[in-house]
């Protein structure tokens, strides 16, 4: 039967079943698929007072689904903001990027370079970095043949491995370490190697989210141990990683570096992710933030 054959009340109680879940119903299904939700329909629909639907077609409950844009088969992901003080860790973060750009203007204005009294370091972790290897040799592209590199379907794994990265936002230097884990004394490591980086009259402030590894007890003592002022925590908000700069770094690893590599071992892997941090160095993009900025407190 047609769309157009269906009554107002029995289309309001399809689009009604197509709002719940199918597991609600007692179905294994999650969701509903259009056959189901017709099949249901027409073995429920009589007897809730709609014969119209006793010879429901499957196009039929398209039909009437695209009537109302409603597509319980699909799943479209959202986020529950969860931090009560989003807002005002944001803030936090934009006040920190408004200063660097402050830094920067000034600088450029008097022609010289910012003062080294200050270090601003975008941090993260990028963890389970695959090490994967092939199991047979890659063959090159050929004019005429293959366009392509082509490469075997087959692969084996060899674990994987964490890279601690921070990026300077006033010079664009990328520090960073390769390690197996990335727990608090890994995150500790990470910290001298800034510390040992900058001269020991710098403030060394750090934008990062608060991962356990970051908040830990042991990095709390080690970091009671340091001369006062030396280092400066901003946590991003909690699902606030889109705030850190260094994750834009991360994104351009990924796409340029990462993307599709291929190793023999995990040292492999951490030899070639540091030559690639090399690389950047030898000619650093210095990372800008533009956006809500006009918002910072």
């Amino acid at each position: 039967m047609s769309a157009a054959g269906q009554t107002a009340e029995a289309k309001t109680w399809l689009l009604s079943l197509a709002c719940r879940k199918a597991k609600d119903l007692g179905y294994p299904h999650e969701l509903w698929t259009t056959r189901l939700l017709a099949r249901h329909a027409r073995e429920h629909g009589p007897a809730e007072g709609h014969a119209c639907l006793g010879k429901l077609a499957q196009g039929t409950v398209c039909k009437i689904l695209n009537e109302q844009e409603v597509k319980p088969h699909k799943v479209r992901y959202s986020l529950e903001r969860r931090d009560p003080e989003f807002k005002q860790k944001m803030a936090e973060v934009l006040c920190v990027y408004r200063e660097v750009k402050l830094i920067k203007e000034t600088a450029a204005a008097t022609k010289q370079q910012p003062s080294d009294a200050l270090a601003i370091v975008s941090y993260d972790e990028k963890p389970g970095i695959q090490a994967i290897a092939t199991t047979a040799p890659d063959l090159p592209p050929a004019p005429g043949r293959h366009a392509t590199l082509a490469r075997d379907h087959e692969y084996k794994r060899h674990g994987t491995v964490s890279l601690l990265a921070g990026i300077d936002l006033l010079t664009g230097q990328v520090h960073a370490l390769v390690k197996d884990r990335h727990r608090s004394r890994e995150f500790i490591e990470f910290l001298k190697l800034l510390d040992a980086a900058y001269p020991t009259h710098a403030a060394i402030k750090l934008i990062l989210d608060n991962h356990s590894a970051h908040i830990s007890k042991e990095t709390k003592t080690w970091l009671a141990g340091q001369p006062a002022g030396r280092f400066e925590f901003i946590f991003t908000p909690k699902h606030g990683s889109w705030l850190n700069l260094v994750e834009g770094f991360f994104s351009k690893l990924a796409r340029s570096v990462l993307r599709h590599i291929r190793v023999a071992s995990k040292h492999e892997l951490k030899e070639r992710i540091m030559a690639a941090m090399d690389h950047f160095n030898r000619d650093p993009v210095v990372h800008t933030w533009s956006y809500k900025l006009d918002q910072a407190a």
